[in-house]
């Protein structure tokens, strides 16, 4: 399929795109390529193939939600920069 350069302008102009007369050439002739490839997909028998949103199965590869013991209170605050009895000491943030 043949993109002609007003063609490819008004492209670029869609897509907000400030090309140079060289650029536009260039995107023309890669755009126009593209266009072509479409055509051939175009040609494959597609006739009784369902529709599928994924092409490949989806699988979670997130381990399971278990609940385990957390840690104890002196273990959490023993790393700890600062502290003041049972909290976390931090800078103020807000004025």
């Amino acid at each position: 399929m043949s993109l002609t350069s007003e063609e490819a302008h008004h492209i670029a102009l869609l897509a907000r795109v400030g090309l140079t007369p060289q650029e536009l050439e260039q995107y023309r002739s890669q755009m126009e390529n593209i266009l072509e490839q479409f055509q051939v997909l175009q040609q494959v028998d597609t006739e009784g193939i369902p529709p599928t949103a994924q092409s490949v199965p989806l699988e979670s590869v997130m381990r399971e939600d278990e609940p385990r013991p957390s840690l104890t209170k002196e273990d959490t605050m023993a790393n700890a920069p600062r502290r003041e009895d049972d909290y976390l000491r931090v800078r103020a943030v807000l004025e």
